[in-house]
């Protein structure tokens, strides 16, 4: 395990959690996943103790993923101003808890569950209570989110929730993996990241539903319109050279993806940067509080619970429900 060497890491003494050969590890501050390994195979990227997470990595997004433009919304006709928290470009960013530490409200050797509550503020006045589980199962990870309106006398509470892991097959350069995403549209933005249009893969490079090489796809991209696979659950996937397979797998609550593939990622112990690959399942589109796509709303009293997780197959296998074979 790469986790919590210091006596005070960054982001917190991470919840080291053990099933069998896997191990993950979820920091506090941000509930962040900083590592999901089996057997010393590690299938996500973390972050050195001494720094926070890197471009979000591994993060809860909530009560909203990606971007609201110019941090700005209209409520009941009255605007409303959020924290800008991407200066370069004059967006509210990743909600309103990737700079908060989670409480640990349960403990078991194989799960964890935290809590964080989003307070009433100026460009948010509704009251939330929110917390994430982390369990190891016999497939892999699992991760529930769920929201609570708590607030009185505020009404409906506008909502999404996301989350930001940067997915990995052990030591494979991210740049040699394949990743498909099981997307019929996507979206396309300006220049800001925001969303202007929804359209059809079909004739775009960003028409994943076959697979693509990550080093040089270039994308900061969303998508829906997603293919239901196995169970009714949205399934995507990364494939190493070797055959070995990585699938995040989400319940159809979450009907968006982004997939980020940035060249910058940090490398942990050394100057040089890389390539990384993101597949960030989200309940709502990007810029949702202003375009309504996919947007939940709470009524005071009301819950709702959403589930993703991430299943490593080896070598021969397609899907989750392919009989195990021997890791390649």
């Amino acid at each position: 395990m790469t986790t919590g060497r210091r006596a005070n890491p960054a982001t917190g003494t991470p919840a080291v959690l053990e099933r069998g050969g896997a191990v993950a590890a979820i920091a506090p501050l941000g509930g962040a996943l900083r590592e999901f390994s089996i057997d010393g195979t590690h299938f996500t990227e973390t972050w050195p103790d001494d720094e926070i997470s890197p471009m979000g990595c591994g993060l809860v997004l909530v009560p909203w993923p990606n971007r609201v433009a110019g941090a700005r919304w209209s409520l009941d006709g009255r605007e409303q101003l959020l924290d800008v928290t991407e200066p370069s470009r004059g967006n509210a960013s990743h909600g309103l808890l990737r700079n908060t530490g989670y409480q640990i409200t349960d403990r078991t050797p194989d799960a964890v569950r935290l809590r964080a509550e989003v307070f009433p503020q100026h460009g948010y006045p509704f009251h939330l209570d929110t917390s994430v589980e982390y369990r190891l199962t016999d497939d892999g990870v699992r991760v529930t989110h769920t929201v609570r309106n708590v607030g009185s006398g505020s009404g409906a509470a506008p909502f999404g929730v996301g989350a930001h892991p940067y997915l990995r097959i052990g030591d494979v350069a991210s740049a040699d993996l394949t990743v498909t995403i099981a997307a019929e549209s996507m979206v396309t933005v300006d220049d800001r990241q925001i969303p202007v249009d929804r359209i059809p893969v079909d004739g775009s490079r960003f028409d994943l539903r076959r697979g693509a090489i990550v080093g040089g796809l270039g994308a900061d991209t969303g998508f829906t319109d997603l293919t239901p696979g196995t169970g009714g659950r949205f399934e995507h996937l990364l494939r190493a050279p070797d055959g070995r397979g990585l699938l995040l797998w989400t319940d159809p609550a979450f009907g968006w993806v982004q997939v980020f593939t940035p060249d910058n990622f940090p490398k942990p112990g050394h100057p040089e940067s890389r390539t990384a690959i993101a597949i960030e399942p989200m309940t709502c589109a990007a810029d949702a509080f202003n375009n309504g796509w996919g947007l939940r709303w709470l009524e005071p009293g009301e819950s709702w619970s959403g589930s993703w997780g991430l299943t490593p197959l080896p070598s021969g296998r397609l899907s989750a429900d392919d009989p195990p074979t021997a890791a390649g």
